[in-house]
């Protein structure tokens, strides 16, 4: 793959040397940043379960299903799902650690209870940004001969690469662009409401994005991070309905609202997206917020029966089916005291 940088330089997201939101976010200055550290260290309760969260040993005869009508998901914890949809493996956001970086946070359920080596040759895996809860270095070493694509935003090819990654297997998008697969899939990158950078330095140099998933029978839509935002109903109406949504719901807080969603709006993107099967993400794994670690749930869980939501709540390492067996357990409820 050829690195092309006039191709960030031209994005219309592109502008004064950064990346930008469709609703533009004011970075707070350095001082309130360091009142923020403080307060992460020392504030919020509860913010880390008191046991090791319950898991199952994932089982690969989901993903590895060939069968062309089939939906599944399994999801690793965080944003790592594994998505077999109509015959084809999908990973998102692989992090595969027990810690996101050399300094944690630490896993609440231990060890991802999956053999990687076991691994079978995997389509694609779509990294949304890269936040080091999303970007993984060693999660990609070890899967990165498995792979036959790699999908991503405009400007991290170039890390992938640094890590080992065939240029030759990289897809770059940027919003709204479409990178058909083979003749029975598609990925899309649609607009999202976040930020990136893995240091001080970078800060948005690289693009985020949310995904539709498209494939022969089913359709799907993977959200990244994102705050709420009206772009929730133009995606769905530009590529709804979707059978599932994978939608974030954790590490709010209304000092990064723009950014991070509260759990009543994730349901509400999710009738935005026309979506049938609501799939939290991005909770109950890692301290990243100040809010009980297991609140997302109890919020989401009653916003969804209010507004007649259809929700799939698997432990790590469970498969969620569409049309099939979906996960209904409040089993956050009894892990908590």
């Amino acid at each position: 793959m050829k690195l092309q940088s006039d191709r960030i330089n031209k994005s219309p997201q592109f502008r004064e040397g950064k990346f930008r939101n469709v609703n533009e976010w004011i970075m707070p200055p350095m001082y309130k940043q360091l009142g923020l550290f403080w307060d992460f260290i020392f504030e919020g309760k509860q913010r880390k379960p008191n046991k090791v969260l319950p898991y199952k040993q994932v089982d690969l005869s989901y993903f590895n299903g060939m069968s062309k009508n089939n939906l599944n998901a399994t999801w690793l914890g965080h944003s790592s799902l594994m998505i077999n949809i109509d015959g084809h493996k999908i990973l998102t956001d692989p992090v595969f650690e027990s810690k996101v970086s050399a300094f944690g946070p630490w896993r609440f359920n231990g060890k991802v209870p999956l053999d990687i080596s076991k691994l079978t040759e995997i389509n694609v895996v779509i990294i949304s940004h890269n936040h080091y809860d999303h970007l993984n270095k060693f999660s990609i070493l070890k899967i990165k001969d498995r792979v036959r694509k790699f999908i991503t935003t405009l400007g991290i090819a170039k890390l992938l690469i640094k890590w080992g990654v065939s240029s030759e297997k990289i897809i770059e998008l940027d919003w709204n662009e479409e990178c058909e697969v083979d003749s029975e899939l598609s990925i899309t990158a649609a607009p999202s409401q976040h930020f990136s950078g893995r240091s001080l330095f970078d800060r948005d140099e690289t693009l985020w994005a949310s995904w539709v998933i498209k494939g022969l029978n089913h359709k799907v839509f993977y959200s990244g991070d994102s705050g709420y935002f009206d772009g929730f109903k133009t995606i769905g109406e530009k590529y709804g309905p979707f059978d599932m949504t994978f939608l974030e719901c954790g590490a709010y807080n209304e000092r990064w609202h723009h950014i991070h969603m509260f759990p009543e709006e994730t349901v509400q993107a999710h009738i935005d997206l026309k979506g049938k099967v609501l799939h939290p993400i991005h909770w109950g794994t890692f301290n990243l917020a100040f809010h009980p670690w297991y609140e997302p749930m109890q919020r989401l869980s009653a916003a969804a029966e209010q507004n007649n939501v259809i929700i799939t709540t698997p432990i790590v390492g469970e498969t969620s089916v569409f049309e099939g067996e979906l996960k209904t357990l409040k089993w956050w409820v009894d892990n908590y005291e």
